[in-house]
């Protein structure tokens, strides 16, 4: 058995209590100071003093002991909603818009999404592959062991399952966990520009039977916005993914208030994300409804939008997670921590709640709270070591990532 034994750390985690944490809950981290962590096969058999861990090794003199030398140490961070998977960057297209350029006359020029489903088109599976591995091996250096990536720069059959296998060849090599969600109604495509239900018919009876045929993604999405996908749309394509056993989520109520937050609720989606937009009345639905916010910071910061409502939410007892939504239009970065920076300095949450936003709510979002997002018995040893003696360091020293060492299942990766 291999069993190895971290101590004198200043431990912090979430707590798991069964469901995503909201309202006071999530400013709430158990701390161990002086704290020890042991592993056994990949897992954590133990944690506290390091007393009372001591006393769950099985033998004392074949035990790998490291010293964590009083640092920071925290789960490893969890990203809930990425579109990592893609061809080419839109470089050019970021300083048209920085520089004014309406994002209509930017997708009349060729770029915005539709230049990225060109790009899709034109790329092998293995180029996908291995522009999404770089990306995901950029997440792992600054801390993110478990993270999903969506398809949905394909809008079509063929390039909707050529990008799950590009994630599924991924999630398979390791080292993250990584929950592949298929987007095929992430846009409206050129073909069916005038007819968006009809799209929507084949999304339902060409494309989910493919996916679901194909194995990969066991979760759907789709865009419900103004001048993408309706509610009535949406409704009846997440409704048709619910009966083939896909858990739902939707991009929603990012510009307008559309509804999409209190479609969520009603459908008991496990994550609505963006939210930007989101009314206090679906807010307080998606609450009572057990799901969970995700909300995308960086991407109001690089639009130069308002950010959403983290302190409302919180105060409704919606629970708040936090996701980079890495992507090569409105959000390109892979760092976690950049993102709990945000979402401590521009929507006001405390450390705290950031680090549970980016930790074990973001794992209630994907479904995966059973083995990752807390330090808890039984769950995998995915954890980082920081630079710091407290979670404040990561939004504390800016634009700098404060993650010193990543470990996945116990086993050092970065």
């Amino acid at each position: 058995m291999s069993q190895t034994l971290f101590k004198n750390a200043n431990i912090f985690t979430p707590v798991d209590s069964g469901h995503a944490q909201s309202g006071k809950k999530q400013d709430r981290l158990l701390q161990y100071q002086k704290g020890s962590l042991l592993i056994k096969n990949g897992k954590i058999a133990a944690i506290g003093s390091q007393y009372h861990v001591e006393q769950h090794i099985d033998n004392i003199a074949s035990i790998e002991g490291i010293d964590v030398q009083g640092r920071c140490l925290i789960p490893g961070f969890v990203d809930p909603h990425t579109h990592m998977c893609f061809a080419v960057r839109r470089e050019a297209e970021f300083e048209l818009r920085i520089g004014g350029t309406p994002y209509l006359e930017i997708l009349k020029q060729g770029g915005g999404i539709l230049s990225s489903v060109k790009g899709v088109a034109a790329a092998s599976e293995d180029a996908l592959f291995e522009v999404t591995r770089n990306h995901a091996q950029s997440a792992l250096k600054t801390g993110t062991t478990t993270l999903e990536i969506k398809s949905g720069y394909g809008l079509d059959t063929e390039n909707e399952l050529k990008m799950l296998r590009a994630i599924g060849r991924l999630a398979q090599e390791g080292p993250q966990d990584i929950v592949a969600t298929f987007l095929g109604a992430h846009a409206i495509p050129s073909s069916y520009k005038d007819k968006p239900d009809e799209f929507i018919e084949c999304v339902i009876d060409e494309m989910l039977p493919a996916v679901q045929e194909q194995g990969i993604a066991h979760h759907c999405d789709i865009f419900c916005e103004a001048g993408v996908f309706s509610i009535e749309q949406s409704r009846k394509l997440l409704a048709a993914a619910k009966t083939r056993g896909m858990q739902v989520k939707l991009h929603a109520d990012e510009v307008n208030d559309l509804g999409g937050a209190g479609l969520a609720a009603e459908l008991g989606a496990c994550s609505a994300d963006h939210l930007l937009a989101a009314s206090d009345e679906n807010i307080r639905a998606m609450a009572k409804a057990g799901v969970v916010a995700n909300l995308l910071p960086a991407t109001a910061y690089s639009l130069r939008k308002p950010y959403a409502r983290a302190r409302f939410m919180i105060e409704n007892d919606l629970p708040v997670a936090l996701a980079t939504d890495c992507n090569p239009g409105s959000s390109y970065t892979e760092s976690m921590p950049f993102i709990i920076g945000l979402a401590v300095l521009n929507m006001m949450m405390t450390p705290a709640e950031a680090l549970v936003g980016a930790t074990l709510n973001a794992a209630y979002a994907l479904g995966l709270a059973d083995k990752v997002g807390s330090l808890d018995i039984g769950k995998q040893a995915d954890f980082l070591i920081l630079d710091g003696e407290t979670p404040a360091i990561i939004a504390y020293h800016a634009g700098v990532s404060p993650v010193v060492e990543v470990y996945k299942k116990g086993r050092r990766v970065f």
